[in-house]
């Protein structure tokens, strides 16, 4: 058997298919379409962490207590990009609004490139704050869109089995950019580098327009051949439907306990750089190290492990792991709170994280209306996100303004990440109810 495409051709019944059939239960009709995938997520991470070393830095370089006003500055930022990207989805086809909204990324690099050029080291220091904030709503927004098309090109059958694979296309291009900015953040200024990212961001809209034709040309699924047909709704649909659906609420919920927690840990470990780099090349160094270690432990658990997990004992005990995980963290860092313990539970935290918690949950989207999948998901994965981050945030400088350590404040993430548990648990068995029911539809005739 044979699939062409443009001079592009694959024999399925050859060693190679052979072999990824085994490893990752792929089908035939499935083959470009994750080829497609993988070139996008990989190129997004790619740009995306060519940066983040440098976000991270000049959050450093603004000093540890502007950090919570960061975050305030992010989550205003969010709450600014939605609802022209929610009037975007509403009036264009997919491939339209995502290439917009990508772009306009893209003509945001340029500028950073040419402020950063001009400015003057008084200057710049306002445009490391700016370039913090817009950093963390591009990563948010640009993740979140790749999510949401990928839950409305495969289902969720497919998702459980594929959507691991396709985040090893995410950790692959996270090592890529982290390795280039380690590598070269001591001989090449930060404008080269943020060139680099804008070209991998625009391999990304040419990887969108093609997966999003060729899923439209495929036609396996009543969402595919629904693609070039702009979705409809209104502006603030979103915000609505995330607040009304108790399915969504809950989402909502599991996303606001996860960055409530990510935000302590990320602010201990901005506090310990602090104090041992004093040279910023040194620190952007560090923080692209930490990124690296990070995505190697992640990428073998994507490749091999994901899909097992997820097939094997299911979404809602799947979903728990990574909760599990941040009650034997916060509290043994409660019984032992050194610098050591805490480098080895973010690493493990953030691993879990992309090789499993991360696919998981995009499986629960894979259930719910299309407009939901751009429009409630986009709230979700960025406003509700950042608000997680200012709760934390602020909760943080509470706790220590009150005089608690850092053993303190780990224990009260105990309680909270047991919380976060137990919905995961609820999330997880709503999604596969909301799966069989909707099974039968998916194999009617197309």
């Amino acid at each position: 058997m044979t699939r062409q495409s443009n001079g592009w051709k694959f024999t399925t019944d050859g060693a190679a298919y052979r072999l990824l059939r085994r490893a990752f239960d792929l089908r035939p009709d499935e083959v470009r379409e994750l080829a497609w995938s993988w070139l996008y997520i990989f190129s997004v991470f790619s740009s995306y962490y060519i940066i983040r070393p440098i976000r991270d830095e000049m959050g450093v370089a603004s000093g540890v207590e502007t950090l919570p006003w960061l975050f305030t500055g992010t989550l205003f930022g969010m709450l600014l990009v939605n609802p022209p990207f929610a009037a975007l989805v509403a009036r264009l086809p997919r491939a339209g609004f995502i290439s917009v909204a990508y772009r306009f990324f893209l003509a945001n690099l340029l500028l950073f490139c040419l402020l950063l050029k001009l400015s003057t080291p008084a200057q710049n220091l306002w445009v490391g704050r700016i370039f913090f904030i817009w950093t963390s709503v591009f990563n948010l927004f640009v993740v979140s869109v790749f999510w949401a098309l990928m839950v409305d090109v495969f289902d969720a059958g497919q998702g459980k089995r594929l959507f691991g694979v396709i985040s090893a296309g995410a950790t692959l291009g996270s090592i890529l950019g982290s390795s280039l900015t380690a590598t070269l953040a001591r001989h090449v200024g930060s404008t080269s580098l943020l060139l680099a990212s804008a070209c991998l961001l625009e391999m990304a809209v040419l990887s969108v327009r093609r997966l999003s034709r060729l899923s439209e040309a495929l036609r396996l699924r009543p969402a595919a051949r629904a693609g070039e047909a702009p979705i409809g709704g209104n502006v603030l649909s979103g915000l609505t439907h995330a607040f009304r659906s108790p399915y969504l609420l809950n989402i909502s919920i599991y996303m606001l306990l996860y960055t409530i927690t990510s935000t302590f840990l990320y602010f201990e470990q901005a506090a310990i750089v602090n104090r041992s780099f004093a040279d910023r090349a040194a620190r952007t160094t560090f923080f692209a190290q930490v990124d690296l270690l990070v995505n190697v432990l992640t990428l073998g658990a994507q490749l091999f492990l994901t899909d097992r997990l997820l097939r094997g004992l299911g979404v809602a005990v799947t979903l728990t792991l990574l909760p599990a995980l941040s009650v034997l963290g916060f509290a043994t860092l409660g019984l032992i709170p050194t610098v050591a313990i805490i480098v080895m539970f973010q690493v493990l935290r953030r691993s879990s994280n992309f090789a499993v918690a991360r696919p998981t949950r995009e499986v629960l989207f894979t259930v719910i209306p299309r407009e939901d999948k751009y429009k409630a998901k986009s709230f979700i994965d960025t406003v509700i996100y950042r608000s997680g981050d200012q709760v934390g945030a602020w909760s943080f400088a509470l706790l220590s303004g009150l005089g608690l350590s850092l053993a303190g404040i780990a224990l009260v993430a105990v309680p909270i990440s047991a919380a976060w548990l137990l919905n995961g648990y609820w999330l997880g068995r709503r999604q596969e109810a909301m799966g069989a029911a909707q099974e039968p539809l998916s194999r009617m005739p197309v």
